[in-house]
């Protein structure tokens, strides 16, 4: 007992962030084993003589140019306790000039219509005000380093991107974006504390901290009903937030005009981009159900432009309905950290049934203050025409967030499958059942147990499992050669997802190659002009970008890759698999419904074969 209580009180005293100077450096995989890995990957992408000459073209380059390459990659990661860091950030994020809000953001709906705030009308700000103070309660334990230190077994795991959930904005720049963050725990000094709130075209901003205590819900509601009274009495705001969706560089050159205009106006984007986070009043009321969250996840991921600022680490939307959505700039952390953070406040809200059970005390604190920027008519002019392209891209997005509910975790566990890995397989029979081919996947593996680490790519559509597709979809096939098929597809799979998170994928190996060949002015070397490269997916080129979002009520989604492509991303509980699926309504070739709905019957599929295999 002694021990027990010994461990239970070095356990609670575990600051957040203390062992981040002491998690190990990313490491760079052998050149031979990435490449064998890569011509493996690429394999159900080509015939017999196109493989013949991607295998001489990564015969040469291992003994070549890429031997060079390597030596130089093993020289900086020498250097460096993350080799990838800066370059993964530019290259995946910061020098995009697309409009990032659509086509990187990442947003996922709350699920308290489960259980305690069903969809009803009147109710937006008394919820929003619950989910706000939760969520301050958090940033305070963060400040505080006691917010708990994930592990991935007993491996420590990385908790640099928590910083970046608060205080944290992107800013565009005219070639290259920047990332200004601004959190700061308590033993590293002042932290921004405002919240800033976007209603009707305008902009608010008020105070976390009142006299060195946190506001409290009953607070929270007073400000927000103050915002929400003046706006809906008064004309709308210019709704200048929806700047945020334009193309990168387009959207650095109208903030420069923004500040030449008045520099009043680089004070006002400066305290946007250093607020806690920005809470989004939306007058939308989606639909929703525990069974088909889609309304809510497209309004959040692509719903009025006006009242999302596109760059935040974290915007937090509340419906007209008390419905409610997370929407996020993807650059400074990735989906876990979020969820993380969403499912304490899920936890603390269902503890208190969705209520505040706290004292109705109202301080006589300060009133938001409304951010008034200078606009000219040109401004107004580029507001409108953003709304009106904003507006064009995102009706043609399809998607769908539905729930499968005959089984999900419990049951797959019971069979001895590992969960993630039954998705992964369903999609990618299902993808073969409705374009007859095999489809280049990304799903994404964790590699936070190394400094910093974000990242590394499973390509998951592997000869294995394109052999048991094709068993599948094969009359003659016997149900014992299809499972015994489909287990092989599962174990190549799950050593994969192995090796990734240890750091030994090869798709970040060979970014780094490539990025070193550039950096020295080199040639692009023949690899990466091949067309098995593209073809198999590199180059940001996957048919299916897909993450599973872990094993809470929370889901989230992005969009596809590519036109021709589909986003699909779940999460998995005991009883139930939540899916996410999306894709372009230009593209006639894909429909997110259809795939949606044949993977719920590849479920069945999946399940029947362990049945009858048992029989």
């Amino acid at each position: 007992i002694c021990i027990m209580e010994k461990q239970m009180l070095e356990s609670s005293e575990e600051r957040t962030f203390q062992y981040q100077d002491s998690l190990p450096s990313l490491p760079v995989p052998p050149l031979d084993e990435s490449l064998s890995k890569y011509l493996d990957a690429v394999k159900p992408f080509l015939n017999q003589e196109e493989y013949q000459r991607t295998e001489d073209i990564v015969k040469k380059f291992e003994n070549g140019i890429g031997k060079e390459l390597h030596q130089k990659l093993l020289e900086r990661a020498k250097m460096r306790r993350n080799w990838l860091e800066d370059w993964w950030l530019n290259v995946a994020y910061l020098d995009l000039r697309i409009s990032t809000q659509i086509h990187c953001n990442m947003g996922g709906p709350g699920p308290y219509i489960e259980h305690c705030w069903p969809p009803k009308e009147g109710t937006q700000i008394e919820r929003a005000c619950v989910n706000i103070w939760h969520t301050l309660k958090y940033w305070d334990l963060l400040r505080a380093e006691k917010v708990a230190i994930e592990r991935s077994g007993d491996a420590v795991l990385d908790m640099n991107q928590f910083r970046m959930l608060f205080c944290t904005c992107k800013i565009p720049g005219v070639t290259r974006d920047s990332i200004g963050s601004y959190f700061k725990t308590e033993a590293e000094g002042e932290c921004p504390s405002h919240l800033i709130v976007l209603c009707r075209g305008r902009v608010f901003a008020f105070d976390a901290i009142h006299e060195g205590n946190m506001v409290t819900p009953p607070e929270i509601f007073r400000q927000l009903t103050y915002i929400q009274k003046r706006c809906h009495s008064e004309p709308d705001g210019p709704g200048l937030a929806a700047l945020t969706s334009n193309e990168r560089t387009k959207w650095a050159e109208l903030r420069e005009y923004l500040i030449d205009l008045d520099p009043k106006n680089l004070t006002l984007l400066e305290k946007i981009q250093r607020s806690l986070f920005v809470v989004c009043l939306d007058d939308s009321s989606p639909h929703a159900t525990p069974e088909d969250y889609t309304e809510i996840t497209r309004l959040g991921l692509t719903g009025d432009p006006t009242v999302r600022w596109g760059d935040k680490s974290y915007n937090s939307i509340f419906f007209s309905n008390g419905t409610c959505s997370a929407f996020c700039d993807h650059s400074p952390f990735d989906a876990m950290a979020l969820i993380t953070m969403l499912s304490y406040a899920e936890k603390k809200i269902l503890e208190n049934e969705g209520k505040w059970k706290g004292s109705d005390k109202v301080r006589d604190i300060p009133w938001p203050e409304e951010l008034v920027f200078t606009v000219d008519q040109k401004i107004i002019n580029e507001i409108r025409r953003t709304k009106e392209l904003y507006y064009k891209k995102v009706s043609d997005l399809h998607l769908v967030n539905y729930a499968f509910t005959s089984f999900g975790k419990a049951l797959i566990r019971k069979k001895k499958l590992h969960p993630d890995t039954f998705v992964q397989l369903a999609l990618q029979l299902a993808y073969y059942k409705c374009h007859g081919r095999p489809g280049c996947c990304y799903e994404t593996a964790m590699t936070r147990r190394f400094y910093h680490g974000r990242t590394e790519t499973i390509r998951s559509c592997t000869m294995e499992a394109v052999e048991w597709c094709k068993s599948m979809l094969d009359p003659s096939e016997s149900t014992y050669e299809r499972l015994q098929l489909m287990h092989k597809a599962f174990a190549k799979h799950n050593k994969m997802r192995k090796e990734c998170e240890n750091g030994r994928g090869f798709d970040r190996h060979l970014l780094g190659l490539l990025l070193i060949a550039q950096e020295q002015g080199l040639p692009v070397p023949e690899l990466y002009a091949d067309n098995a490269f593209t073809a198999s997916g590199g180059g940001g080129n996957f048919v299916l970008s897909t993450s599973l979002t872990g094993y809470t009520r929370f889901g989230g989604s992005a969009l596809p890759m590519v036109p021709h492509g589909y986003g699909f991303f779940y999460s998995i509980r005991d009883d139930r698999i939540i899916i996410t699926c999306s894709s372009w309504k230009s593209c006639p070739e894909t429909d997110a419904e259809v795939l949606c709905r044949t993977v719920f019957q590849c479920f069945q599929d999946m399940l029947q074969l362990t049945v009858a295999a048992q029989l």
